[in-house]
């Protein structure tokens, strides 16, 4: 299987959203832009909502059945590890591997040995087309480089060979994840790192590194932009030079996680795809959930008590819902509005104050994050808030669909190509 040149990492929560998701996608086609639709959910989220892996996969069959979708689409199993893969072999045809748990733990020494043996060709003065500097390589750089690196590579390619094993090598898309990690991981460690790919035999299409910055769910980018955009060209470069050195997947590209609303650095991204005729793989999960929230929130009265009574448990149980986000949110529980005052507002100031749109006076940053992880209890509602989706259907779908077109394909793909001058 080949993944396209862009990829775009659609989540959704509840699984009722796939239609309006794909039709976003459809907007972009007849624009003239190939995007793929990758679904991804991870196993945290399964059992958060209690939904199955194969309710991922028949969103997706039956969204691209309803609009006669007759280009690529993919399932990810996202986030997986060797404890879990198994669960998502039937229903998946995309896996990002999840290694960063294995980044720093100590390679064995014949391995190291082994691999400096390797590329030390290497040392001295590096040159990376597109790189305006260029990089001394020492011995002792790459021997730390595989110290710090080569067991989570290696853990990597016993996933890729386990799934490989059950599916058949050419029957899905590989995706290397290391971006849940405390540091970035600098040009020259990426170029060690995929060659330890290419020598586990792993046909990645996809790797997301770990960028400068905070990439908080569901909300912008908070970091230096400038310093961002000269890390993400020089990773691209980086990407296109190993692909030929190292004899890695012609298509290997970027892939951004927790990509969704950072509104920010899609300039930079637009200009270095645009520089290095590059791909991009980008997820954004998470965001159509707070859609579904704010299509409930403008369905008034009672779609707005859901939303209303949502925040109002999410607010009393803040630690438990934040502790596994808690290295991606960054909240101020002194500027979130009351239960109270909640309790006052209508379906549009609801709406105002929870949709992404920063010249909005009403929008609140910490609001947002809080409603971004209280999936759970909108979970534990039940059949009720389900039957609720359905009932408001359309509105919510509008509401998706406009989100990922207007807020996050335009803008990447689209609506900066006259800025930078191509087409």
């Amino acid at each position: 299987m080949i993944l396209g040149k862009y990829s775009f990492g659609i989540g959704d929560r509840f699984c009722h959203q796939g239609k309006p998701q794909l039709a976003a996608l459809i907007k972009a086609k007849e624009q003239g832009l190939d995007i793929t639709p990758v679904w991804n959910k991870s196993h945290r989220e399964h059992n958060i909502i209690g939904t199955s892996h194969a309710d991922t996969r028949k969103e997706a069959d039956d969204a691209v059945a309803a609009y006669e979708w007759n280009r690529p689409y993919l399932v990810d199993a996202d986030h997986i590890g060797l404890n879990n893969v198994d669960e998502f072999i039937a229903s998946s045809d995309f896996f990002t591997l999840d290694v960063a748990d294995y980044i720093g733990k100590k390679a064995e020494e014949t391995d190291i040995k082994s691999f400096v043996q390797k590329y030390k060709k290497y040392t001295g003065t590096l040159a990376i087309d597109g790189i305006d500097k260029t990089f001394d390589i020492s011995e002792e750089q790459i021997t730390a480089i595989a110290d710090k690196s080569l067991t989570a590579v290696k853990q990597a390619g016993k996933i890729y060979r386990h799934i490989s094993s059950a599916k058949g090598a050419d029957n899905f898309i590989t995706e290397v994840s290391m971006d849940e990690t405390a540091q970035p991981q600098t040009p020259v460690e990426m170029f060690f790192i995929l060659a330890a790919i290419a020598d586990e035999g792993i046909p990645a299409q996809t790797i997301a590194p770990k960028f400068t910055g905070r990439f908080n769910k569901g909300v912008d980018y908070v970091g230096d932009i400038r310093g961002f955009a000269k890390e993400f060209e020089e990773d691209v470069a980086v990407v296109a030079f190993a692909v030929k050195e190292f004899g890695l997947p012609e298509n290997l590209k970027l892939s951004i996680h927790s990509g969704s609303d950072k509104f920010s650095i899609y300039g930079p991204i637009a200009k270095a795809l645009k520089k290095f005729d590059a791909g991009l793989h980008i997820k954004t999960a998470g965001t159509t959930w707070l859609e579904e929230l704010i299509g409930l929130a403008m369905a008034a009265p009672d779609g707005l008590s859901i939303a209303k009574e949502v925040y109002d448990k999410a607010l009393s149980r803040m630690d438990e819902l934040c502790g596994p986000y808690q290295t991606v949110i960054d909240i101020d529980r002194e500027k979130l509005p009351t239960a109270q005052e909640v309790d006052k507002w209508d379906g549009e100031r609801f709406a105002s104050v929870l949709r992404h749109e920063q010249s909005c006076e009403h929008y609140n940053i910490n609001f947002r994050q809080l409603l971004h992880v209280a999936y759970k209890v909108a979970a534990e509602m039940g059949i009720r808030f389900s039957n609720a989706l359905d009932k408001y259907e359309d509105i919510i779908a509008e509401n998706v669909t406009e989100n990922i077109y207007e807020r996050h394909i335009r803008p990447l793909f689209i609506g900066l190509q006259s800025e930078f001058g191509y087409k």
